[in-house]
Order: structure tokens, then C-alpha cells, then sequence
């Protein structure tokens, strides 16, 4: 048996002296963070699937950081309107905002499609849209506006509401006066339907049902039930006809003073908390219908015929505005829906 060459001090002392050096050539480079934090600003409250979204995205961005990148909430539009929330991130005082994705067509005219009514029939077909080429497309157009798009999440289905009737056919809308976001192709559809829309930023919308400004308003049920618009409105009505994406957009200003590890902390975090939010959304669904049932609301559905009918009268308005938006970006996304079904 041949016996293994014994280490002078002088050879085992260079080993020990390269050890060192070893580790640190297979080691994982260090990333570079600085210490920061970040404002987020959005308009629903504490309890919200999208406030729950966003605790998510800070646990992440801490995690992914080791503690050295912080992000602050302020859910409740305590920052301010959407619009005034956009404009402080283009200027850099906020660096995230939570919104609504058709608000951004403010900014870049395309984005009005996601407002179109009856566009999606499943959050499925959104997914697929808004995390594709479209979606990703429309996102980095907001560049030159100063806006990074980080992610999509979702606030989900509108329903209306309203203080005045119940609602079990369209002609019932006519004449109701109803709270709008502050566009132009939400203006019109409510028009088509011979209700009256009335644009209102979404902080002031409590007060305004409450002190019988307006009629109703439509929003989700996640929406309804986290702001306690029960207790403003008597009637639900589940039409189910617009679904809205929500956009995660960061300031550019601030965007471009941060190093390539901080970004992609930040882009990271925000699309896997958006994966965990849009979970959190739609396990939320039923019990939430059932709680505002309980809570008083009295619930209508239209019949099929009377469906039908309320997509007729929308055609004209998404007919108006696909010139506006663009015939291509249209075609564009339906094209991309026409394929989740296939």
C-alpha cells in the first residue's frame, strides 16, 4: 500500500494562505444595495386584496434585500387622487403607485383599452394579455413619461351599485346618476345605457353616496365591501362588465438612480406578489358576495336577454373609441384573448 506524501509547513502554509481566495471565487457576488425607502400609494384601505398585495411585495423587497430596501404604505388614498398620485412619481416625491391600468391612458392613449366594457370574459384571458407582449408592450411605453411599469396585478370585475332601485333589466339604469373614473370612454358607456355619469375621484366617492350627490357608483366587490359602501348603497347588481388590470408603476426619476441589483429586486417582487395578490383576489370572491348579502345589499342578476342587450348598447362605444385608441391596438389585443380560447 503506497503511502500519501506527507505536507511540509511551508506547502500547507500556501494552502491555507489560497483557501480563502477559493471560497471567495465560488462565492455569489455581493449585490449592490444601498439603504432605501419607498413611498406606495393607492386607494384602497387596509384589508384589501390589493393592500394585501402590496404587504406582500414589501415582505418581498425586504427579504430579497436583506432588510436594506424598505417600501412604506399608504393604502386609502392618504397620498392623494390617482392623478395626483402619478404626477408626484413622474416628479419623484412617490415612488410607487397601485392604479387602476386604464388610468394610465392619461398618459399613453393605448391604455383606455382595458377600459373597454365586456373586453375580458375570465381573469384567465386577462392574465394571459397582460402578462404577454401586449400587456409588457403598453408598460414600456410609459418610459418616456417618466413611468417605469413594473407589474401587473388586479382589482378584478365591476359591479353596480346603486341607492334608488333594483336593477333587473337596462332600461332600469336609465336616469340614474352615476359615478365614473374621471374618462372618457367610462363617461360614454354610462351614456349609452341613458344613465348620468358623473367623473369623481375615487377618494371623494364615500361622501358623495353618502350625502346623495350620485345615485351609485360601479367597482368591484372586493371594492364595495373594503370601503363600506353597504352602508351608502341598498342595491347590487352583478354585471360583471369591465374588468380592470392594475398597473405597478415606480418613478423613472427615481428608477435611474438605482443600481441593476435594485431594480431587479424590485421588478422580481413586484410580478411574484402580483402572482400571490391575484390569488388573494379571486379565493376572496364568493365570501365576499355572501358578506355584503349579509350585510343588507340586495342582489339582482340581469337575464341572459337583458346581458345581451347591455353589450349591444356598449358596441357603439367600444366601435368610438378603438379610433381613438388605436383600430391596431384593438385587434391587437382581442387577438391575443382569441387565442386563450382556442
Amino acid at each position: 500500500m503506497t503511502s500519501l506524501p506527507r505536507l511540509t509547513r511551508r506547502t500547507a502554509a500556501a494552502l491555507a494562505a489560497m483557501l480563502p481566495l477559493a471560497l471567495a471565487s465560488t462565492a455569489a457576488p455581493a449585490q449592490d444595495i444601498k439603504e432605501r425607502t419607498f413611498k406606495v400609494a393607492q386607494q384602497n384601505p387596509k384589508g384589501h386584496p390589493l393592500v394585501t398585495g402590496a404587504e406582500k411585495f414589501a415582505e418581498l423587497v425586504a427579504a430579497k434585500s436583506g432588510g436594506k430596501l424598505k417600501v412604506n404604505l399608504f393604502p386609502g388614498g392618504t397620498l392623494g387622487s390617482d392623478a395626483a398620485s402619478v404626477s408626484a412619481l413622474q416628479g419623484g416625491t412617490i415612488e410607487i403607485v397601485v392604479l387602476n391600468s386604464g388610468i394610465l391612458a392619461s398618459q399613453v392613449k393605448e391604455f383606455a383599452v382595458y377600459d373597454f366594457p365586456f373586453m375580458f370574459a375570465t381573469p384567465q384571458e386577462a392574465d394571459a394579455v397582460v402578462d404577454g407582449p401586449f400587456g409588457q408592450g403598453l408598460h414600456a411605453k410609459l418610459a418616456d413619461k417618466g413611468i417605469v411599469g413594473l407589474a401587473y396585478w388586479e382589482l378584478g370585475f365591476r359591479n353596480l351599485t346603486n341607492n334608488r332601485r333594483a336593477i333587473h333589466k337596462v332600461d332600469d339604469i336609465a336616469g340614474l346618476k352615476l359615478r365614473v373614473i374621471p374618462n372618457a370612454i367610462n363617461v360614454d358607456w354610462v351614456k349609452a345605457l341613458g344613465a348620468n355619469p358623473t367623473p369623481l375621484a375615487f377618494p371623494e366617492l364615500y361622501a358623495a353616496l353618502e350625502q346623495r350627490a350620485i345615485d351609485g357608483q360601479e367597482n368591484p366587490l372586493s371594492v364595495i365591501l373594503a370601503n363600506k359602501f353597504y352602508e351608502v348603497q341598498k342595491f347590487l347588481t352583478l354585471t360583471n362588465h369591465q374588468y380592470n388590470p392594475q398597473s405597478v408603476i415606480f418613478s423613472k426619476k427615481v428608477w435611474d438612480t438605482l443600481s441593476a441589483d435594485e431594480r431587479k429586486i424590485l421588478q422580481d417582487a413586484a410580478v411574484e406578489a402580483g402572482r400571490f395578490q391575484r390569488q388573494v383576489s379571486r379565493d376572496a370572491a364568493a365570501g365576499q358576495l355572501a358578506e355584503l348579502k349579509k350585510l343588507g345589499m340586495t342582489v339582482t342578476e340581469l337575464p341572459p336577454a337583458e346581458m345581451a342587450k347591455l353589450r349591444e348598447l356598449m358596441k357603439p362605444v367600444i366601435d368610438k373609441h378603438s379610433e381613438s385608441v388605436g383600430v391596431e391596438t384593438v385587434k391587437a389585443l382581442q387577438a391575443e384573448i382569441a387565442k386563450v380560447r382556442r
